[in-house]
């Protein structure tokens, strides 16, 4: 008789290591439960404007169904050149220096696989999207977590970081507008960052996905500061701005020896983005300014609610002034954050996000994305409050 296979002697040692996404869990219990109003999801409450899906439909329609260059369509590249170039000063090759990638995961994937070695120390700023910490470990590298404070309103100092580099450090990951605090930094506190970034001659992986979702001034994209351009890989997509999630859509820049290298990574294991999604894309950078300003307006004004909404409860929420998500404090609960959001779950059906998921630095804290209907947030607030006066 032939030995019996034990599939889990084959499993990677790095995959028993690595947690399944906080996240996913709660979207898994408030699929349960009949009328819930979700703070959870991280991506727009909006359909993707009809021009960008028509152009896909006639991209179809007249057959373009093949594969692209692995770099993608040189188009699509032309746009997002101008686009860094027009909107920030900062020139990129688009022939070299662009690569378009199926989501910033992919992106975010590649960029640490091609400039990690085993043992590598990659800085992982937190709180912070739950993708980063997996995506340092499974390319090999070790992760050393820098938390950022509420006191701070969640901003990377230059001390911070610099306690954190070692001989072994290879790079920095940063994201601001920031998922999950709403947190921004501006040109002089970046500056500060590239001091030091400069000084200890690292990498930055800057994640600006939500770059246009800035609300309070104007966003500060990292390679635009100077000697930052090739100390820097930036990271960008159409997911937020454009209500393009499902397209898988996005896109990185750096030095073309940096690109070249991601390149190779994406060719052996996406070959090219979806040449429809790269349609679509290109009709948004083209036309769709005008309907992304609308609803970013639109979440402005869902900000205020929201963060109003909260500190009159009794959850103290700093004002976040990009992305789409407020942070509040559940501390003076004397409950966890895990232990909040399950009861608010379980005893009033909304949906929130603990803090913990994003990092030790979120601890105490509760994610809640304001990317629903005004109506809705109004009725999640409602039954938050009757929550907390319940405790």
């Amino acid at each position: 008789m032939r030995k019996a296979c034990n599939s889990s002697e084959f499993v990677a040692d790095v995959m028993k290591k690595v947690p399944p996404s906080g996240i996913r869990r709660y979207f898994d219990l408030a699929s349960e439960i009949d009328d819930v109003i979700s703070l959870g999801v991280g991506e727009p409450d909006y359909v993707t404007p009809w021009h960008i899906r028509e152009a896909c439909i006639h991209s179809l329609e007249c057959g373009e169904t093949s594969y692209t260059s692995n770099y993608g369509l040189i188009e699509l590249r032309e746009e997002i050149s101008n686009l860094f170039s027009t909107k920030y000063g900062v020139d990129y090759n688009p022939a070299s220096e662009i690569l378009v990638t199926s989501g910033v995961s992919e992106a975010l994937d590649v960029a640490i696989r091609a400039i990690t070695n085993p043992g590598d120390e990659i800085i992982v700023v937190q709180p912070s999207y739950v993708a980063y910490v997996p995506s340092v470990m499974f390319a090999g590298g070790v992760p050393v977590i820098v938390s950022t404070k509420l006191e701070n309103n969640f901003k990377l100092t230059a001390e911070e970081l610099e306690s954190a580099i070692t001989d072994k450090t290879k790079a920095v990951i940063i994201n601001y507008p920031n998922n999950p605090t709403g947190a921004t930094m501006g040109r002089e506190d970046f500056e500060a960052i590239a001091d030091v970034v400069c000084e200890h001659d690292i990498m930055v992986i800057s994640d600006e996905v939500y770059d246009c979702l800035t609300y309070n001034g104007g966003h500060t994209c990292f390679s635009s500061l100077e000697g930052m351009r090739d100390r820097t890989i930036l990271l960008n997509g159409f997911s937020k701005a454009y209500a393009m999630t499902g397209f898988r859509m996005a896109y990185a820049m750096a030095n073309p020896k940096i690109i070249s290298a991601m390149m190779l990574i994406h060719q052996y294991s996406m070959l090219c983005a979806p040449i429809t999604a790269q349609i679509g894309a290109i009709e948004a950078l083209k036309n769709g300014t005008n309907e992304m300003e609308k609803m970013v307006r639109d979440y402005d004004r869902r900000r205020h609610l929201i963060v109003s909404g909260l500190n009159k409860i009794g959850l103290e929420c700093f004002e976040p002034k990009g992305a789409f998500y407020a942070f509040p404090s559940v501390k003076n609960t004397g409950l966890t954050s895990d232990q909040f959001a399950e009861r608010l779950l379980n005893e009033q059906k909304v949906v929130t996000i603990p803090g913990n998921v994003f990092g030790e630095a979120g601890t105490g804290f509760l994610r809640c994305s304001y990317a629903t209907s005004r109506e809705e947030i109004e009725k999640a607030l409602e039954r938050i409050g009757a929550f907390v006066d319940s405790l």
